[in-house]
């Protein structure tokens, strides 16, 4: 899908944002989008870079660490 989502924020009193409406045609191309094997890297693809990747740490681990830098 290109192009711009037409939609309407909808906010409260604070006006912060709380709600997006989202045309019913556009929300149908959104979820075919989104369907698993859709677009996107999937599973088979991903068995191309088996083994390529080599890290000296554990996933769980360097996850972990990376994501403790983000903040």
């Amino acid at each position: 899908m290109s192009g711009t989502i037409h939609k309407k924020i909808v906010l409260d009193e604070n006006n912060k944002p709380v709600e997006v409406i989202i045309d019913y045609a556009e929300w149908t191309k959104i979820e075919r989008i989104l369907e698993p094997g859709q677009h996107g890297m999937v599973r088979e693809k991903l068995r191309d870079y088996a083994g390529i990747v080599h890290i000296e740490e554990e996933p769980l681990s360097y996850q972990r660490r990376v994501r403790s830098e983000w903040k």
